[in-house]
């Protein structure tokens, strides 16, 4: 019998197991065995990769740069969601507030999602730098803590941060442009009463990540597998849904720039 790649995945929803009961059901019908590991936080996780106990990881971005900090670039990028590649970030502000740029945050209330989010916190508050902004002085923080650990995947964070805003506790919130447009669409905003401010530039989220010297033979069964995954089919349809994606494509890392130069200039390695 082949050794099963075993593959680390955090929970940060219930939904995640049935996720990967149907993934590996998939791989296991193209005679790829996967066994998953479940994490209750990326830090965890990341500690078992670099140890070498476990074959592949579902990385948030943040933990991609990490394993990457840590293992002195030993990884490889060989797989995302399609839903995954070139995702912003949004400032969300009360219509007719009187702010209408970045710039006029100055001395407001921002809310802002998870210390450990890429995109509610982090990237925001790069792009709050980029445009002479510094957090914590010329604009007031308000973080909500929902779930340290797990990244921002949940999105608890950026929902209590949108009602800080909704509630006039905070002057504009942070949320990535996929929740916004859920959110809109779902009623869980009103999009008569508040709109996008300014949107953060371009970010890659979440990657599976392998070490450089796993076996080509098995990476390149298992990712062919993975990516032969047909939004067509509708059990893969079901696990695709769950998931936020319609197509599996091959990882790339050119969009994680925005992130590094996020948690170098708010020395979070050093700060976390």
């Amino acid at each position: 019998m082949t050794k099963p790649i075993t593959l680390g995945a955090v929970l940060y929803d219930p939904k995640v197991s049935i996720i990967w009961e149907i993934i590996c059901e998939f791989f296991e019908q193209n005679g790829v065995a996967v066994d998953p590991v479940f994490f209750t936080n990326y830090e965890r996780q990341v500690d078992t990769h670099i140890a070498g106990a476990i074959d592949i990881a579902w990385n948030s971005p943040l933990a991609w740069l990490d394993a990457q900090r840590r293992s002195g670039n030993g990884f490889r990028a060989v797989a995302m969601r399609d839903t995954d590649r070139d995702r912003k970030s949004c400032f969300v502000v009360r219509k007719g507030s009187g702010i209408e740029r970045l710039e006029d945050l100055r001395g407001k209330r921002l809310a802002v999602g998870a210390a450990d989010s890429p995109q509610a916190t982090l990237i925001p508050i790069e792009e709050l730098r980029r445009v002479g902004l510094a957090a914590g002085s010329d604009v007031q923080v308000q973080r909500f803590d929902v779930l340290v650990g797990k990244h921002g995947d949940h999105i608890g964070g950026e929902r209590d941060a949108f009602a800080a805003l909704a509630a006039g506790a905070a002057d504009a919130s942070t949320m990535l442009d996929l929740n916004w447009q859920a959110w809109t669409a779902d009623g869980t905003i009103n999009g008569s009463e508040f709109a996008v401010l300014a949107s953060t530039g371009d970010f890659d989220h979440c990657v599976y990540a392998v070490k450089s010297n796993f076996p080509q033979n098995v990476l390149e069964r298992w990712t062919a597998a993975l990516l032969s995954m047909s939004y067509d089919n509708p059990k893969h349809r079901e696990m695709m849904d769950m998931e936020g994606l319609k197509a599996w494509v091959p990882g790339r890392t050119s969009g994680f720039e925005l992130l590094a130069s996020a948690v170098e200039h708010q020395r979070f390695w050093q700060t976390s």
